[in-house]
């Protein structure tokens, strides 16, 4: 069986990467291999890893929508 693609709205995609970019500033470790020139290359940004995490679908957090 596939696994289906979720879409998400902007909004919920801004909010889950500022909340991941959040959790990174305070220390949270990465979900992706970055070796020292490519986070250089990204000046330590934790909303650049962030965006990275989420377009390698590895990010943990979900969101709920409520049924209509």
């Amino acid at each position: 069986m596939a696994e289906e693609k979720i879409e998400y709205t902007k909004y919920e995609k801004a909010r889950m990467i500022g909340s991941r970019a959040l959790q990174l500033s305070m220390g949270a470790p990465f979900l992706v291999k970055l070796d020292q020139k490519e986070l250089e290359k990204m000046k330590f940004n934790p909303i650049e890893i962030a965006m990275r995490e989420y377009d390698e679908g590895v990010l943990p957090i979900t969101v709920r929508r409520p049924a209509a």
